[in-house]
């Protein structure tokens, strides 16, 4: 499976290298995504396979005439969610089937070119701001050379590199020394955010995957932005560590599960396994595991799933779980998960995408999620 989601990129590499973006090569610390892990993670159970088999059926139920997965707002960007939910489980939009049907319209939706303006930005058509478009790039670079024909594919790298190219730009605007090297609301924000800084990494990350060169300073300084977000006031990498988490803007303090969460993952995307912030975050999972009336349910256990996953031993097996026992009782038998809290207004395909993504982690299906 994993062989095959890496190969179909290989593929397209030597067509896209002369036209992606001419930055230096920075080379994080990749894993082997299968072969370190034992058998026994890749193995599936039914009543997992079965609840994300529902999940996805209700994401392709919802799709719109305009080919959109979307029941709520931000429509660009919960298709986008969508659209990885469903590749997470294999689904390709080249597939004859209906989920490859549905995954195909839905990627044409997204490259509607009023979606996307003249800077290449993704956040102002549907109102989603950095954080869409982040959700959005990411997708782009899991789906590029997986299109359903030559056509699509062009079409998803000719929106993908000045997406990509604008996320650098907004790294690079002038912010105060705490918050440099992470991302916030708008490209020319002043001031950074490690929950929309998380989506910007995961998608340059991705885009290495797919044979773009990622330069060293960009993930340098997102590095050093993660470190001042740790709510540890030992930050140094080198340091022993200590059970602590991250916050939401640095200075704060303040732990949160989904903060910890995804600065748990955002660190792993930048090649740290072996940082003692990993190890202090991981473990403040342990001692602070996720309930269902979390601020931002869906969004931690995302994280958190993908995350301690990532992180092996214990701490993937602690997850891998917990997190069938939260999402398994909650899903409604029409195959969605119905947000609550702050998380209402964004509607079931947020919290349905979302949890597919959480309980797909054994699928290997998507190279993001690999070690």
């Amino acid at each position: 499976m994993t062989s095959f989601s890496l190969n179909r990129r290989r593929l397209l590499q030597n067509a896209i290298a002369a036209a992606c973006l001419p930055i230096i090569s920075h080379r994080l610390g990749e894993r082997n995504c299968i072969a370190d892990e034992p058998l026994s993670t890749l193995y599936i159970p039914d009543d997992i396979d079965r609840a994300v088999k529902k999940g996805v059926q209700y994401l392709a139920d919802t799709q719109r005439d305009t080919g959109a997965l979307a029941d709520r707002n931000h429509h660009v960007t919960m298709t986008s969610l969508a659209i990885m939910a469903m590749a997470s489980i294999g689904t390709q939009p080249g597939d004859e089937s209906e989920w490859g049907q549905v995954m195909q319209r839905a990627i044409d939706f997204v490259l509607t070119p009023k979606h996307q303006d003249d800077t290449g930005y993704f956040g102002k058509s549907d109102g989603s701001r950095m954080y869409g478009h982040g959700i959005i790039t990411l997708m782009l670079t899991e789906v590029l050379g997986m299109g359903a024909s030559i056509d699509q594919n062009t079409r998803i790298h000719k929106a993908l590199v000045p997406a990509l190219k604008l996320i650098l730009a907004a790294q690079k605007v002038s912010k105060p020394q705490t918050h440099q090297g992470g991302w916030r609301y708008e490209p020319r924000s002043t001031d950074s955010d490690l929950s929309a800084s998380v989506w910007q990494l995961m998608a340059l990350r991705s885009a290495k995957n797919d044979g773009v060169d990622v330069p060293g300073e960009a993930i340098d300084q997102a590095v050093k932005y993660l470190e001042a977000s740790y709510t540890s006031p030992r930050r140094s990498r080198r340091g022993t560590g200590e059970v602590s988490g991250f916050s939401y803007t640095p200075g704060t303090h303040q732990a949160t599960f989904t903060m910890t969460s995804a600065g748990l993952l955002a660190m792993q995307v930048c090649g740290l396994y072996d940082s003692p912030m990993v190890a202090g975050a991981a473990e403040w999972l342990m001692q602070n595991p996720p309930q269902v009336n979390e601020r931002y349910f869906f969004y931690g256990i995302y994280y958190y799933a993908q995350g301690m996953h990532q992180v092996g031993g214990k701490h993937a097996e602690t997850a891998a779980g917990l997190v069938p026992k939260l999402l398994l009782d909650t899903q409604h038998q029409d195959g969605f998960w119905k947000p609550q809290r702050e998380e209402n207004s964004y509607g079931q395909v947020y919290a349905t995408a979302l949890a597919v993504l959480s309980l797909s982690v054994r699928y290997h299906y998507l190279p993001i999620y690999q070690r």
